[in-house]
């Protein structure tokens, strides 16, 4: 049992320090859980387990061995699917009755599938993307959607606490990844509309910022402009969610959108724009980049 949290501790492995997952395996071990890192690449679980202690592993399927609970946070469907069933993958090392719980930003159908073959091994399987950004992850206040069983659901939920302000179960496998998709509907949208207001403002000779202060107030306020409102204005985007990253989530709610017959057409707009921001050289500038497109078009 942990001191600081109440919780009680539990062996548990987390693949993926990147941007996300770096910081998420972080309050994990502050927490007081005993917690075994995998990454791609070797320096950075090095440069984790120096800072946070606990172990690395080798493969994902070691890191796995013996865990209650695997978490990962990686880039793609290909790199969960490789992560879990690929060589070496933590399927092979989890245990009957291990939970596998995946917060990468993927799609519905490779959560159905590879929840499907922990299934058949005996393993419990969480779908639960996050958002909050990297600051989120860092002040340990993600808002984390979870797709899956119940059962399993209340067997995680308070350690995935540890890095989260909001832990919400939205359904069966699947739930947690069509919520994240309705997440990136809404941010992309916002961003477009922050970027023409304030780009009107600016060509229109006002003072952005003050616009800013004045606006933020009323019903026009939102997550996107209180955090990059300022720096949008200031033509700073080299930090935050990359565009790359966005592309990839719009991508795959168009696919969905398109499966169902649910009509995006505000998305596949912004999805374009952000295709020209890429074109540019600015797949890993912050999503609000959008404002260049109008600034310098």
């Amino acid at each position: 049992m942990s001191e600081s949290t109440g919780v009680a501790s539990m062996k548990v492995a987390f693949i993926g320090l990147g941007v996300m997952g770096y910081h998420m395996a972080g309050h994990l071990a502050k927490a007081g859980h005993d917690v075994t890192v995998y990454n791609r690449t070797g320096s950075k679980a090095a440069r984790w387990t120096e800072e946070f202690g606990g172990t690395s592993a080798a493969t994902p399927a070691r890191a796995a061995t013996g865990k209650e609970i695997v978490f990962a946070c990686v880039g793609n469907d290909d790199d969960v699917r490789s992560v879990t069933t690929g060589a070496d993958g933590a399927f092979e090392g989890m245990s009957d009755g291990s939970v596998f719980v995946d917060h990468t930003t993927a799609s519905a159908d490779v959560a159905r599938e590879l929840a499907a073959v922990a299934a058949a091994r005996g393993l419990g399987f969480l779908d639960a993307p996050v958002s909050g950004g990297e600051a989120g992850a860092v002040n340990g206040v993600l808002t984390v959607m979870v797709g899956g069983d119940e059962a399993v659901f209340h067997r995680c939920r308070d350690v995935i606490d540890a890095y989260a302000r909001a832990v919400t179960l939205l359904g069966p496998v699947g739930s947690g990844q069509l919520t994240k998709m309705a997440n990136q509907i809404c941010i992309a949208g916002v961003v477009q509309g922050l970027s023409e207001a304030l780009n009107l403002a600016q060509r229109s000779d006002l003072d952005a910022k003050l616009v800013l202060d004045v606006i933020s107030k009323g019903a026009a306020q939102s997550w996107q402009m209180e955090n990059r409102g300022t720096t949008m204005v200031d033509d700073e985007f080299d930090f935050g969610f990359a565009v790359d990253w966005m592309r990839k989530d719009l991508d795959i709610c168009l696919a969905q959108g398109h499966r169902v017959g649910a009509l995006l057409p505000l998305t596949a707009l912004v999805n374009e724009f952000y295709a020209r921001v890429q074109a540019r050289g600015g797949g890993r500038w912050d999503t609000s980049s959008l404002m260049r497109l109008l600034t310098n078009p």
